[in-house]
């Protein structure tokens, strides 16, 4: 179990907050309403949000009972200043964590300040306080200071080996999915969701490229959702599962199929990459399935799924046959972008 100052700080239910007037506390009660819906893949124009630059992942030492424990969180934005809050013992996701304890919370900002009470036996209590890019804390006998940290895929940038069919590399690159596009934002050019690839592969070792929006309004399905398709079959699920679980329809999961082992989900608007070795079905001269595809996948670097099977086409993926098949990078009406997106036969 967590440690005096998780079962304390980060206990659910608690909150980031300062005192509100009576009269919003009371609003509170009522049904909330629906939010406003915020799409946005232009990083100068995300930067403009006060809450993006809250919203992240935060790790340090705490000292609780005189020894040092190392903390994490992630801070994930709900959209009205409002955030949930998710704290790790042993570091972050693929970075420490244990794997086992974590924690919950809420939070709010009100302007500038961002004040960490502790509610406890219907009283609350400042234990911390945001400072600088960082939250520092000091809760009873538990005290320490956790920083923003930045994280980047392990194989962010990879270069295609010379026998690599590069898919998109940049401007121009569009011509090699039916349906491509541009989306040109002010760092780049990138490839737009919606597309298939015109060439179609079996075996295969391939490397993608995606970043989400920022949707701090939105929930579930409708948060930065996009699926990469291989063979047009199979859907690595994309969308902003920063925070969450880790479960089949969330970000690196098997839509339907199978929940990545760790969720790897970086904040929006961070670039991150899908790695995936892929072995096809195979089938008889009658066209009767004699062995399931199988796949593995890293996540930002980090293995998520070790040579799972497929039962079965994902749904919305073309029916499992011996041919061949494209990739689908999947519209579902959100800003999703993509770059470096390569591919390396298997024979």
């Amino acid at each position: 179990m967590l440690r005096p100052l998780l079962a304390g700080l980060l206990i659910a239910g608690c909150a980031l907050a300062i005192g509100f007037p009576r009269s919003i506390a009371e609003d509170k009660k009522d049904a909330p309403k629906k939010k406003e819906r915020i799409a946005i893949a232009e990083p100068k124009d995300v930067a403009k949000d006060p809450d993006f630059a809250i919203q992240g992942e935060y790790e340090g030492e705490v000292i609780i009972d005189r020894k040092p424990t190392k903390i994490a969180l992630q801070v994930v934005a709900r959209g009205g200043s409002e955030f949930m809050v998710k704290a790790f013992v042993g570091g972050l996701p693929g970075a420490g964590w244990n794997g086992k304890e974590t924690a919950t919370a809420t939070a709010t900002r009100t302007g500038d300040q961002v004040i960490i009470t502790e509610a406890r036996n219907k009283k609350t209590r400042q234990v911390g306080e945001f400072e600088s890019g960082a939250i520092r804390i000091h809760w009873d006998d538990a005290e320490g200071t956790l920083k923003k940290v930045e994280r980047t895929s392990k194989t962010i940038g990879a270069k295609p080996p010379a026998d690599a069919v590069v898919l998109f590399g940049g401007e121009g690159d569009e011509k090699n999915w039916n349906g491509g596009k541009l989306v040109t934002l002010s760092d780049g050019k990138y490839l737009d969701v919606g597309v298939t690839s015109k060439q179609k592969f079996g075996a295969f070792k391939a490397h993608v490229e995606f970043r989400l929006p920022w949707m701090p309004n939105s929930t579930g399905q409708g948060r930065g959702n996009s699926g990469v398709y291989f063979q047009n079959r199979y859907e690595c699920q994309v969308l902003d599962s920063f925070g969450l679980s880790g479960e089949n329809n969330e970000c690196g999961g098997i839509y339907t199929q199978h929940k990545p082992s760790v969720n790897m989900c970086l904040p929006p608007l961070t670039w991150q990459t899908y790695d995936i070795e892929f072995t096809p079905a195979q089938f008889d001269s009658a066209g009767k399935k004699t062995k399931n595809g199988h796949a593995t996948v890293y996540h930002n670097g980090v293995k998520i799924h070790d040579n799972i099977e497929f039962p079965k086409e994902c749904p919305g993926g073309q029916k499992e046959d011996a041919n061949s098949g494209p990739f689908q990078f999947q519209n579902h009406g959100d800003p999703v972008v993509y770059r470096n997106v390569w591919v390396v036969e298997v024979k």
